[in-house]
């Protein structure tokens, strides 16, 4: 094995082994990294909390269904930062209150009360100039830092200054806009920006998440502004009711206070989750046998790369807080016969050229190049679907769609990269270049496919 590819095989192979311990024991070194454990999952699995968040407002009488559409958006936006999609928000327009349900939050000692007064506090809604030249990697606009006196001057509003805001037919004819009104303070101060940010977005963030970003026509001295919606007018309608609701919500006047806070008890429960994790288990292990039995040395590898795999999409799920729930686990499950698709794919690539009679190392070269556009089609495929239903479903489908998306990315990477790393390490020792350990039975050059 060539110096260079033995570092980079066992760097893999550390790699594992230090991603594997993280895993399973959410430490190391001292330091806590959050590991399987940490992974939360959904109402199905471990139960959740259920409480009617009720409006409270100053004359006692009940909001209108305006303003509790309002409080709907700011607390499904609070949850899908949290990226808790496992949940249920719906509005009691008589009674005048919200009905939020949640699931527990694994390894911490559970304080419904906490929780829902949390996700309960009215947004904090602002409008701000922006620099233009920086952006964040979802081509989104990046607040101010409010602990700085220099940048807190790119506010221009803040939820208390709009008065209304209300989603209505666009006055150019087809689609809809939403239209603002402003508080006497409001007027002076969007007065002034307009008049020097003609030309330029004004972007508007809730909780420094940008949710629109409007170009400014004209300055606008009279305290009312209209934000024109782009794409296809039939659901523009939609998008107006949404922004116009989260604009609404800045500046709320009414407060939400959880009352009848109870626990919800699973709907699957515990069982479910282990049947699922013993039905992963299993899948694994009888994809490693075939692997193992039918592409001999590459096949091992691949168990070695689908093992990282399986490893980091437990990381991926922990670091980013994603609420898991039974289907997101079938979509996990889903994802191995991804990762395993590819790397038959390239073997099968491999074994073609070896009984061609290339020798071992450009078969391997040649098998990866051309199974590369293969790989790429198959995983960008599943990978739009994961998108269009992490896009358009809702909690379980969304948690399904998320494991499913990370799954797939991650398994192109083991597959081209580790797997091909690893593969070419092993092709420089003398014992490893008998066909027959690529799964080719023709004896080639003497027993050997020379590299």
């Amino acid at each position: 094995m060539r110096g260079s590819n033995a570092v980079k095989f066992f760097s893999i192979l550390i790699i594992t082994g230090i991603f594997t311990w993280i895993t399973a024991f959410g430490s190391i070194a001292g330091f806590d990294i959050p590991g399987a454990k940490d992974i939360r999952p959904g109402i199905d699995i471990q139960g959740g909390v259920d409480a009617k968040l009720y409006a409270i407002t100053d004359n006692k009488k009940l909001p209108s269904e305006k303003d509790l559409d309002a409080a709907r958006y700011t607390i499904e936006k609070r949850l899908d930062a949290k990226n808790i999609f496992d949940r249920v928000v719906t509005v009691d327009y008589q009674k005048g209150y919200v009905l939020v349900q949640i699931p527990h939050k694994k390894g911490e000692a559970f304080d419904p009360q906490k929780s829902i007064e949390e996700i309960g506090k009215t947004a904090l809604l602002t409008f701000q100039e922006v620099d233009e030249s920086k952006k964040n990697a979802d081509g989104t606009y990046i607040p101010a830092d409010t602990s700085k006196e220099d940048e807190k001057k790119r506010i221009i509003l803040q939820g208390t200054d709009i008065e209304d805001a209300t989603a209505e037919p666009s006055q150019e004819g087809a689609g809809f806009q939403v239209s603002l009104k402003m508080s006497e303070a409001g007027t002076k101060k969007f007065a002034e920006a307009t008049a020097r940010l003609v030309g330029k977005p004004i972007a508007i963030f809730m909780d420094n998440k940008q949710i629109s970003a409007p170009v400014v026509d004209e300055p606008i001295p009279n305290g009312t502004a209209r934000i024109r919606l782009n794409g296809d007018a039939n659901s523009q309608k939609d998008e107006a009711k949404e922004l116009a609701g989260l604009i609404k919500s800045g500046a709320l006047p009414f407060k939400l206070e959880a009352k009848q806070v109870n626990n919800i008890s699973p709907t699957l429960g515990s069982n479910a989750l282990a049947v699922s994790i013993d039905a992963f288990v299993v899948a694994f292990i009888l994809i490693c046998i075939f692997m193992i039995a039918y592409y001999r040395l590459p096949g091992f590898i691949a168990c070695i790369a689908l093992f990282l795999h399986t490893v980091m999409e437990l990381l991926a799920l922990s670091w980013l807080n994603i609420t898991v729930t039974l289907p997101g686990i079938a979509g996990l499950i889903l994802t191995i016969g991804m990762a395993v698709d590819a790397n038959v794919i390239i073997f099968e690539r491999i074994k073609e050229e070896i009984k061609a009679g290339k020798t071992l190392r450009a078969a391997i070269d040649v098998g990866f190049k051309r199974a590369f556009a293969a790989v790429l089609d198959g995983n960008v495929t599943t990978l739009i679907s994961a998108v269009v239903l992490l896009k358009f479903g809702t909690g379980p489908i969304q948690s399904f769609a998320y494991t499913l998306g990370i799954g797939v990315i991650l398994s192109f990477v083991t597959a081209v990269t580790a797997t091909r790393l690893m593969l070419k390490a092993v092709s420089d020792l003398d014992i490893a270049k008998h066909p027959v350990l690529y799964g080719v039975s023709a004896r080639l050059k003497g027993g050997k496919a020379n590299g």
